[in-house]
């Protein structure tokens, strides 16, 4: 379906960091790609599943971990834009999709802006929005609930949060780049009582705790899991700011998280969309409040208890589940953005209900785990079970398309060593305890080295 993108213009997949693994930019260079876009993205190598699509116009292997210097980062993108706009004779769209890449666009637009097109918003917005206490601190300036959460600052302030806020808790990292340079967790971590804060505790080094929120736990049994997903117009091309909300309004779509791995606080495993008026302009007034224009990506969380959405995280980049979003004429989020940028009207339409979208490496092990009771939230209207999909243009799959075979094969096979140790690692824990101590065990397997 021709919505009007301009073939002109590139597009850049900029990524930070080391996650070879990530099925929404493979997601945006189909979207673009399959629409006559030319697509260029940052890969780790040669054969991570986004550098081996078919609809990739061009890979620049740039290996990055994101705690590099700010000023070499920038070097870098330079390079790369430069490159692009000697090749195609247009500046690219710069389309991120890690947080770490959001921040260092927008803090540092006025040098790339010779070579990259992005929306214009406050410099230090994204790294606001990504801050999870910063976040926490916007939500209430302008009144959008959240749970309650803290950042201690001295270990003797972690044991007065803790008490406050009531166990069980979820850690996470304060602060965008901290899970980079000084992480406190790993990733979301859920601590039931006091021995697991206090066990995460002695992991740490240091006079005073490293940058960890402490958020109040909203409980499964009492919620539902939604997801909201945006474009705002205006304020590209490089030129004066301008609102286009009367020719491009904001776009957003909602839908409902139903699994997710790991089970709680993990990536989205299955989701389907479904309108939520309430959440969508929720959702609009909060990124209005804040000044935000481009694509973010907003968890919430429904509390049964008090009837509120309550909003857990907000990514300012493209979410990696953005496809399970697509209106009637055929526009996502990735192309009304580059409609947006270009100057172009975004076809208006409604979202396409109950389409589903599933990330078939990590649905398998979140669809057992759901199974034994380890779900993450309720699924709204008392369902339990979600809608069909059905087929066609209802149905999304991460890594599996017909035209484009090699990502999901490049998947399959760089998943397959974490996979075994995470499989490794469930079998030791059903293990009888005796015979995981039992030294003639320990001798037998003395010599091997797992593989991966």
């Amino acid at each position: 379906m021709d919505i009007g993108l301009d073939p002109r213009t590139p597009v850049l997949i900029v990524k930070l960091g080391h996650y070879p693994l990530h099925h929404g930019g493979v997601g945006a260079i189909r979207s673009l790609g399959r629409a006559g876009v030319p697509v260029y993205a940052i890969t780790e190598d040669r054969a991570t599943p986004a550098a081996l699509s078919r609809y990739l116009r061009g890979r620049f292997v740039w290996p990055t971990t994101a705690a590099e210097p700010t000023a070499e980062l920038v070097a870098g993108l330079t390079r790369i834009g430069r490159r692009i706009r000697a090749g195609e004779g247009h500046r690219a769209v710069a389309l991120p999709t890690d947080d770490e890449a959001a921040v260092l666009l927008a803090e540092h637009a006025a040098e790339l802006a010779p070579y990259l097109l992005m929306p214009r918003i406050p410099p230090g917005l994204p790294r606001a929005l990504a801050g999870k206490q910063s976040l926490h601190q916007l939500c209430l300036e302008h009144q959008v609930a959240t749970p309650r959460s803290a950042v201690p600052e001295s270990y003797d302030q972690l044991a007065s949060v803790a008490e406050e806020l009531i166990f069980p808790l979820v850690a996470k990292n304060a602060d965008p780049y901290a899970r980079l340079s000084d992480p406190a967790v790993g990733s979301t971590t859920l601590l039931p009582d006091r021995a697991a804060l206090e066990r995460l505790a002695e992991s740490w080094s240091g006079s005073a705790p490293p940058r960890v929120l402490l958020q109040e736990y909203l409980p499964m049994e009492h919620c539902e899991d939604w997801i909201a997903h945006l474009h705002r117009a205006g304020g590209g091309d490089g030129g004066t700011p301008r609102d286009s909300r009367a020719d491009n309004p904001d776009l957003v779509f909602t839908g409902v998280k139903v699994r997710a791995w790991p089970p709680r606080g993990g990536v989205t495993a299955h989701a389907y969309s479904a309108a939520n008026r309430a959440l969508a302009e929720e959702s609009a007034r909060f990124c209005r409040a804040v000044g935000f224009r481009g694509i973010c990506d907003l968890d919430w969380r429904f509390d049964r208890r008090d009837g509120r959405y309550k909003l857990l995280d907000f990514n300012p980049r493209l979410g990696a589940q953005f496809r399970l979003f697509e209106t009637g004429p055929g526009v996502d989020l990735v192309r009304a953005l580059h409609l947006d940028l270009t100057g172009r009207p975004v076809p208006r339409g409604e979202q396409l209900q109950g389409r589903s979208f599933t990330v078939e490496i990590l649905d398998a092990p979140a669809r057992v785990a759901a199974r034994r009771g380890h779900r993450s939230a309720q699924l709204p209207g008392g369902r339990s079970a979600p809608p069909s999909g059905g087929r066609g243009r209802l149905r999304e799959l991460a890594w599996a398309a017909p035209d484009d075979p090699l990502p999901a094969l490049s998947a399959v096979v760089r998943s397959a060593g974490p996979a075994a140790n995470r499989l490794r690692d469930a079998v030791r824990a059903l293990l009888p305890e005796r015979r995981r101590q039992d030294p003639r065990e320990q001798r037998r397997g003395a010599g091997h080295t797992p593989s991966g």
